[in-house]
Formats: structure tokens, C-alpha cells, sequence
């Protein structure tokens, strides 16, 4: 009867499904991106109209593009912030108490 050797289970970690833009933002996250800035922009829009300030709307949508940049961006788990905090959000929305009724089995 031969002997089996045995030989540790290697996992691969780190690889990389997709193309991406650079580490941990691909074609998904610069669609979303893209959205965001849009809905940024008419609400800038709005704003400037409003108030008349240059410098405000401009500092208003660099910093809309670069927080969603840095929001959506996945770190080396495959997670971002975005994906956090929806994680948070099920959980907080589920079921915690289990209430049970005592039955005697051995009846």
C-alpha cells in the first residue's frame, strides 16, 4: 500500500479578476465615478446659480471626484468603503434576537 505524502493546501491570494485602472479601481468603479460626478455637477450647478461662487463650485466637484475616487476604491480584501458600510447596513437591518421555547426532549 503506497503512503500518501502529505502536501499543505496552497491558496493563491491576490489575484487579480479584472483589469484594472490602477490597485483596487477598475472599468466598474470609474463608471460609478462617473455617475457620482454627474449628480455632483447639477447639484454644483444649482449651487453656483444660487451663489454665485467660482471658487466654491470648483472646490465642490474636485472634492466630490477624488471622495468618491477614494470611497469606491478596493483595498487588497476586495473591499472599499462603499462596500463597508452597505455591509454595516445589512447587518444593523438583520435579525438579532432568536426566541426560543424550552422543550423538554427527553419526555
Amino acid at each position: 500500500m503506497r503512503e500518501r505524502v502529505k502536501q499543505p493546501l496552497y491558496i493563491p491570494q491576490g489575484l487579480k479578476t479584472r483589469v484594472e485602472i490602477f490597485d483596487g479601481y477598475a472599468k466598474e468603479e470609474l463608471i460609478k465615478t462617473f455617475i457620482i460626478t454627474l449628480v455632483a455637477g447639477g447639484i454644483d450647478l444649482i449651487l453656483y446659480l444660487a451663489i454665485g461662487n467660482t471658487v466654491f463650485s470648483v472646490v465642490f466637484i474636485l472634492v466630490v471626484i477624488a471622495g468618491s475616487v477614494m470611497m469606491l476604491t478596493k483595498d487588497n480584501t476586495n473591499i472599499s468603503v462603499v462596500d463597508q458600510v452597505g455591509f454595516m447596513i445589512k447587518f444593523a437591518k438583520s435579525q438579532k434576537k432568536y426566541k426560543y421555547k424550552y422543550l423538554d426532549e427527553w419526555k
